[in-house]
């Protein structure tokens, strides 16, 4: 199965933290369901084009939110309970995005209509690109 996100290595966040909040994301939407075999650390790196190290970095960060755990022998897997807890994380980094995006608005004088404006048009840009990968 693709991965249902992308990353930007031209973006100010850590490829790292952008892989995470995918995974969490694919989670918290039921891409990945409780029991379910994540994609190993390779699948994932050669699918995005990363380094492993990166890949098993984000891993390691939603393992220990106590999202996903080790499967001995077989991988990592999405905890039993676990999606409302993915849900809230991705929102979490959603909203930390958001807040660094409108300190920079703010620190620019723009206009909170403008900043909603820019918010919807990414959302579009983003819906498209998504789209595109289709």
């Amino acid at each position: 199965m693709p991965l249902s996100f992308l990353i930007n290595p031209n973006a100010p966040v850590p490829i790292f933290r952008q892989i995470a909040d995918g995974i969490r994301a694919a989670i918290g939407r039921g891409t990945y369901t409780p029991g379910e075999l994540l994609p190993s650390v390779r699948q994932i790196a050669e699918e995005l084009g990363v380094n492993p190290n990166t890949v098993h970095k984000a891993i390691v960060a939603i393992e220990r939110e106590g999202i996903i755990e080790a499967d001995r022998g077989k991988g990592m897997i999405v905890k039993s309970g676990s999606v409302a807890q993915a849900r809230s994380a991705s929102e979490d980094a959603v909203l930390r995005h958001l807040a660094e995006a409108a300190q920079l608005a703010e620190t620019t004088g723009m206009s909170e209509e403008k900043f909603n404006q820019l918010v919807q048009r990414a959302r579009r840009d983003t819906a498209s690109q998504q789209g595109d990968r289709s």
